[in-house]
């Protein structure tokens, strides 16, 4: 893929993903704006499937939608809120345990840049990246395993960690397209574009890709 071709592709996927539910953590930023809200759905979604991130999001925040609010909460009904999400006992430890931060060290706001978030107990560089795009409006490039994949399957870059793949896109991917890269590329690559036996065959940027490592193809 050259590099130019970028902007065909995001045109293009922007329209073809059009047919698909908007993953359950760009739903909650789009209904709230709200960056605490950002952050614990995305919590939530670390490796777990998008409906049931999306079914635990509404049920815990009809209990508490503050770091407060989620403090005066037990263990056990956000655990009832959050199952089954993946890990949900150590996700509400994690929960617990940023609320009483954002408090102490932030007089109850979530901060809004990469380094600080990053040093919240559970916060990574994707939910870091995620909660300063869709929370703040900020540039930023949230970079999961779909943005890893579908990046170097296209061949626009070439790396071997998540981490790796975010500092390329920063220094190539124009900052336009910063925000709504994770979006694009999670909604293609969990309907279309698939980890294992991709369906090449319906994909609107085939002529595009390089195909890097697939094999088996629809």
């Amino acid at each position: 893929m050259r590099d130019d071709d970028i902007h065909r592709v995001v045109r293009t996927l922007r329209r073809a993903i059009r047919r698909w539910p908007v993953p359950a953590v760009g739903v909650v930023a789009d209904e709230s704006r709200d960056p605490f809200l950002v952050l614990i759905s995305c919590l939530l979604s670390l490796r777990t499937k998008d409906a049931t991130t999306a079914a635990a999001s509404e049920r815990l925040f009809r209990l508490a939608r503050s770091p407060r609010e989620m403090l005066r909460l037990s263990d056990a009904r956000i655990e009832r809120a959050i199952y089954p999400v993946s890990f949900y006992r150590m996700k509400t430890r994690s929960i617990r345990r940023i609320c009483r931060d954002l408090i102490d060290r932030y007089g109850g706001n979530v901060p809004d840049t990469i380094e600080e978030l990053l040093t919240l107990h559970g916060v990574g560089r994707k939910t870091a990246n995620l909660v300063v795009t869709l929370g703040f409006g900020k540039p930023g490039i949230c970079v999961d395993i779909h943005v890893h994949r579908i990046s170097n399957r296209l061949g626009y870059v070439r790396t071997k960690s998540p981490d790796d793949t975010e500092t390329a896109l920063r220094k190539k991917l124009p900052s336009k397209y910063w925000g709504g890269y994770n979006d694009l590329l999670v909604t293609f690559g969990q309907n279309l574009c698939t980890p294992v036996s991709p369906w090449c065959s319906r994909c609107p940027v085939g002529n595009f890709c390089d195909r890097v490592g697939v094999g088996r193809t629809r």
